[in-house]
């Protein structure tokens, strides 16, 4: 029987604690080989909105040692809204009931039998959170208690949970161009963590003092400057354009997630829209040498020097998304859900086939 599970039993089977030992298991395993993850594939096409583009996304990957392979599939609409605060990308909810479409498949890779379906918007936050999560544990301080988030959307989330997780934090400071979006992560995470989070009033307020930084923005254009940074500061980005080429050069230890961007795009024509941004992501990776930055599997294993000192700045660029982050996570989901009993369960027979494929 194959598991059908939605969001809120993903987000019950998947705790960030597991997700974060998993996705470390997983790490060095792709360190020594012994895990794969594939090309991350997209084609990109025009929609009946000018400013619009449909995406369809495919990543996948595999770890032998949990028996679990991974495909995740994304069907979005696409937009690059220049707001007062400068270029967005933004994913909109098209599909019926004002709702996004994503989702996960798992495999078994004993019998090759799809093991459970689900939708990956749970495990997204999370994947990217213990990520970073992983930056933070080898890379910032161990007595850093104070943690600047900047944005305040789904991933910022993410990010709050990983750091709490890894490191002894007692104030989270928000940072967002929206204050009212501001004010609210900051009440829903103050409960949901048991820390003190706070919205700041602007992007120094919140980093000022601050022993980490975690960019969790949407933005296409920097917003870090390198005048921001202090001594012993550790800072984590998920966007390759929110940070200024100087403020990368600011730090003493710098590990990227992946050299590489194992991406391949295909635009089909009159689908132009990002291909502004997609060049200047690749200018960005070229001016801050990207490609000979040691990785996270080379951090995990000690293959490359982390932090030597308290007052080294160290960052971590988490620009790539892996296939293999949604077999790791799958594998926590997939246990814990049969542990649980969580979700229902269709006939496997109807997704497998006696014909050859």
């Amino acid at each position: 029987m194959t598991l059908i599970l939605s969001n809120d039993e993903v987000e019950a089977a998947l705790s960030m604690a597991d997700c974060l030992a998993a996705t470390e298991e997983t790490y060095r395993a792709l360190g020594h080989g012994q895990a794969a993850t594939g090309v991350r594939g997209e084609i990109l096409s025009p929609t009946a909105q000018p400013e619009a583009l449909h995406s369809l996304l495919t990543m996948a990957g595999t770890i032998p040692a949990f028996g679990i392979g991974a495909v995740r599939i994304n069907s979005d609409i696409l937009t690059w809204p220049r707001t007062e605060h400068g270029l967005r990308r933004q994913k909109v909810p098209a599909a019926p009931g004002g709702r996004y479409v994503g989702l996960v498949l798992l495999f078994s890779t004993e019998t090759g039998e799809p093991l459970a379906i689900y939708p990956d918007g749970i495990v997204q936050r999370m994947r990217v959170g213990a990520v970073c999560g992983l930056g933070a544990k080898y890379l910032a301080r161990e007595d850093s208690h104070i943690a600047a988030i900047l944005g305040s959307g789904w991933q910022a989330g993410g990010q709050a949970m990983a750091i709490a997780a890894v490191r002894p934090i007692t104030e989270i400071r928000c940072y967002s161009p929206t204050a009212e979006r501001c004010a609210a992560f900051a009440d829903e995470w103050s409960v949901k963590l048991g820390i003190d989070v706070r919205p700041a009033t602007s992007l120094a307020a919140a980093v000022n003092g601050a022993d980490v930084i975690l960019g969790a923005t949407n933005s296409m254009q920097p917003v870090l400057g390198p005048e921001l940074i202090e001594p012993g500061m550790h800072v984590s980005s998920l966007k390759r354009l929110e940070l200024f080429p100087e403020t990368i050069a600011r730090a003493d230890v710098v590990f990227t997630h992946m050299r590489g961007d194992e991406s391949r795009i295909t635009r089909i024509s009159g689908a132009d829209l990002a291909r502004d941004t997609d060049a200047a992501k690749e200018n960005m990776a070229h001016r801050i040498g990207q490609s000979d930055m040691p990785m996270l599997s080379d951090l995990l294993l000690g293959r490359a020097p982390a932090r030597r000192n308290d007052q080294q700045i160290t960052m971590f660029l988490n620009y790539i998304g892996l296939g293999v982050q949604f077999a790791a996570a799958g594998h926590v989901i997939y246990t814990k859900a049969r542990e649980l009993g969580l979700g229902r369960e269709i006939p496997t027979d109807w997704l497998t086939s006696a014909l050859p494929s």
